[in-house]
């Protein structure tokens, strides 16, 4: 055939083993970038804000990562300190014993409590550190999660107040005790601060409301912040582009992680995350290397990928338990957050279908030249992450 033969997209065959080249090659680039980031040990997760009013003075604790704040980390911008300018700050304040580091604090309060708003009738209330317990058993290599104890005096009579942090501080779920009726809950951003809350109570989300803060932070779980799951995605997107073989293994997968997910939030199914993780990477091993030696969805592969989203699903259920969910809500925030994690799924997907698949699924190098290559490369970063989470 004549070499000026066009495509069906109208592109000439060496337009299209271009742009085959230089799609492998960035894709290659990510995930080499990857590699140089822990999997999850220093991820980005929200702040959570419990709070609640005895004898008019407001009791707030906020559990946060306290070495990136004090570091001045943008977290609203990245999805792993390790990506941070200020990575060799963070990294020594991290090497702080408890004591000294919450020794640091009380010289810092004034600095960090004005990015912390509370404001009743639209007016700022100072806040008081009471103490920060920082936790002195947490692996050197992971994040820490210290809780930070305030207290503030409210004006006489009182009934509502509104509550938020800069925007740099990242994402905060607020919560209200639920010693009042119809607690609040919510999910801020942005440096978005809270509507009025009610201090008895009463201003609890609507089912739409709460499916979509939950809803929100599962899909950043995924995009951007979940890149051990999202490259099992793509190793699922990689074998065939057909649309039975990924609709077989994506459903396996939804499926799976929908139960784990539940029964883990549910306390029915506890394992340890040190033995979780490890195999989540596994997984991923697994999956890449499947696509380069069989090549084909085999009868087993929608089974294999079903326990594996076993796993997965135990890892989200730790990061949905980390946040919590409010009593009065529990099954619309667990629906909410399996929904935003498969709408985080599908973007990936979308993304990967976009860059690779519309142009060149059709072609008979397809496999050769970007299902083996991709793959080769997510199995080699897994493989990394494996080794990481069980000797470092």
């Amino acid at each position: 055939m004549s070499a000026h033969i066009k495509s069906s997209f109208g592109i000439g065959s060496a337009t299209l083993r271009y742009w085959a080249r230089l799609s492998i090659l960035s894709i290659i680039t990510v995930l080499l970038a990857f590699v140089s980031l822990p999997a999850s040990a220093h991820e980005v997760r929200p702040a959570v804000a419990d709070f609640k009013v005895v004898d008019d003075q407001l009791e707030l604790s906020i559990r946060l990562n306290l070495e990136a704040i004090m570091a001045e980390i943008d977290l609203s911008t990245i999805a792993n300190t390790d990506e941070a300018e200020e990575a060799e700050t963070y990294t020594q304040l991290r090497e702080l014993s408890d004591g000294a580091l919450g020794a640091k604090l009380q010289t810092e309060w004034d600095n960090i409590s004005s990015d912390i708003k509370v404001l009743v009738n639209d007016a700022p209330i100072s806040l008081n550190l009471v103490r920060a317990d920082v936790p002195n058993d947490t692996p050197i290599d992971l994040a820490r999660e210290t809780t930070v104890y305030m207290t503030a005096a409210l004006p006489a009579g009182a009934t509502s107040l509104q509550i938020g942090w800069a925007r740099k501080f990242g994402a905060l779920v607020l919560r209200q005790d639920d010693s009042v009726s119809e607690p609040y809950t919510g999910y801020l951003q942005n440096g978005d601060i809270s509507p009025a809350i009610n201090l008895a109570g009463g201003g609890s989300q609507s089912t739409l409301e709460a499916l979509w803060t939950y809803g929100n932070i599962g899909f950043v779980h995924i995009a951007p912040k979940g890149l051990d799951h999202i490259l099992f995605v793509l190793g699922l997107f990689l074998l065939s582009l057909k649309m039975r073989p990924l609709l077989m293994q994506i459903t396996a997968f939804t499926l799976a992680h929908t139960v784990t997910l539940a029964l883990g939030i549910l306390g029915f199914v506890t394992i340890s995350p040190a033995i979780v993780e490890p195999l989540i990477a596994l997984s991923i091993v697994y999956v890449a290397v499947e696509n380069i030696v069989v090549g084909k969805l085999s009868r087993w592969r929608p089974l294999i990928v079903f326990g594996f989203g076993l796993l997965h699903g135990l890892g989200f259920a730790s990061v949905l338990g980390d946040i919590g969910l409010n009593p009065s809500q529990f099954i619309t925030g667990l629906i909410g957050f399996n929904i935003g994690v498969e709408i985080g799924q599908l973007f990936v997907i979308a993304i990967a279908f976009l860059a690779v698949g519309l142009w060149f699924r059709n072609k008979p190098w397809y496999r050769s030249r970007i299902t083996n290559p991709a793959s080769a490369m997510i199995a080699i970063v897994a493989a990394y992450w494996t080794i990481e989470r069980v000797f470092f």
